[in-house]
């Protein structure tokens, strides 16, 4: 198979879809890999390691669309990109289509083949593509949030692990998933006040044993959310329904009971956030205010750590690039229900749930669309 690797163009978007070292295993597979030049230039890896490895390195992304049975991409494809593709090509990225009607759109209009990384499943449970890359931006939602809550920066001037005797800021967090646990390793390790609000038992169990009297959980309801987010300095909203838009938990009223000076920072921005309030920013301008509270929510957090995170995902997509490559896209997801369950758009068919839901889409099963 011919694999293309276009350079991201979100912008401040600087994480690559391969490294070399994936270009190294697809040649040793037999497959053939165009990268764009300057792709990875962001994170360090440059042309001549792409060519060493075995990659063709070519000057515009539309040689690579053009070319390529299957796109390797980060982040979903930009309108330019999305103008590109063509029926039957396999695009294997990041999409978060439910809050994104013109992605879908245009996606359906493309007959491509459209599987997203956020979708896919993993043997022993949970979203093994997702994983890294919320270990990432969890961790970073402290650091973001710990940075917004200086004066300078709108803040109400609070250092997040406090001093002897002043107390540390209370950091509340909506969700103790894989976003939400890592926020909290890096909020409790500098020292906060840490809650984390969560729906299931087993889940609040395992926080429990994790951290101990360092966390406290608390059973995520209406009232908690209220009470806990208006007495917190920073709110972590770290909610996740796989390939849904993200509940609205964070009310405009509510934010206008916040304190004066608090932040919020919305992990959840890819689904559409999980405040009412929030709205996409970059890492160019990546806060606003609304009611005296600071919002953070860029879209592509991970990225401001580009080099750790482009390692970190390609070490998870890898192993699901070479079987799509190896098996060709249909026989790869007939044989494997959990790259299937990446599947979200199969030739101008909707073939995930939650998002033909969210945008009012009439749903194809994926199996069915396969063998159509």
């Amino acid at each position: 198979m011919l694999i293309g690797v276009p350079k991201e163009i979100k912008p401040q978007e600087f994480r690559v879809g391969l490294t070399p070292t994936g270009i190294r295993e697809l040649r040793h597979h037999g497959h053939e890999v165009l990268v764009e030049s300057r792709a990875g230039e962001g994170v360090g890896l440059t042309d001549e390691a792409y060519r060493n490895a075995g990659a063709e390195i070519v000057d515009t992304p539309d040689e690579i669309f053009r070319r390529a049975e299957m796109i390797v991409k980060v982040k979903e494809p930009q309108a330019v990109e999305r103008r590109m593709l063509r029926d039957g090509q396999v695009l294997f990225t990041y999409l978060h289509l439910a809050p994104d009607p013109d992605q879908t759109r245009d996606l359906l209009a493309s007959g491509a083949i459209c599987i997203a990384y956020e979708t896919v499943t993993g043997a022993r449970g949970g979203l093994p593509l997702l994983a890294p890359m919320s270990q990432v931006a969890g961790r970073m939602s402290i650091q973001a949030g710990a940075h917004c809550l200086e004066k300078r920066q709108g803040g109400m001037g609070l250092l997040l692990g406090g001093v002897p005797g002043v107390a540390p800021a209370k950091v509340v967090i909506i969700g103790g998933g894989m976003v939400g646990q890592h926020a909290a390793v890096m909020a409790a390790g500098a020292g906060a006040d840490v809650a984390i609000l969560e729906k299931n038992a087993e889940t609040m169990q395992a926080i429990d044993n994790r951290f101990g009297a360092r966390v406290k959980t608390l059973y995520s309801s209406r009232g908690s959310i209220e009470d806990e987010v208006t007495q917190a300095d920073l709110v972590v909203g770290a909610v996740l329904v796989p390939g849904a838009a993200a509940p609205k938990l964070i009310t405009r009223d509510l934010v206008s009971q916040m304190k004066p000076g608090s932040v919020i920072v919305d992990v959840a921005i890819d689904q559409g956030g999980c405040a009412e309030t929030s709205h996409p920013t970059t890492h160019a301008d990546p806060t606003f205010e609304v009611d005296g509270v600071v919002h953070y929510c860029v879209a592509n957090m991970p990225g401001g750590v580009a080099r750790t995170s482009t390692f970190a995902l390609t070490n998870a997509t890898l192993p699901f690039v070479v079987a799509l490559a190896d098996k060709g896209a249909r026989r790869a997801m007939e044989e494997d229900p959990h790259l299937r369950n990446g599947l979200n758009v199969y030739r101008g068919s909707i073939t995930c749930q939650a998002v033909a839901e969210a945008l009012h889409y009439d749903y194809v099963e994926p199996l069915q669309a396969l063998a159509a």
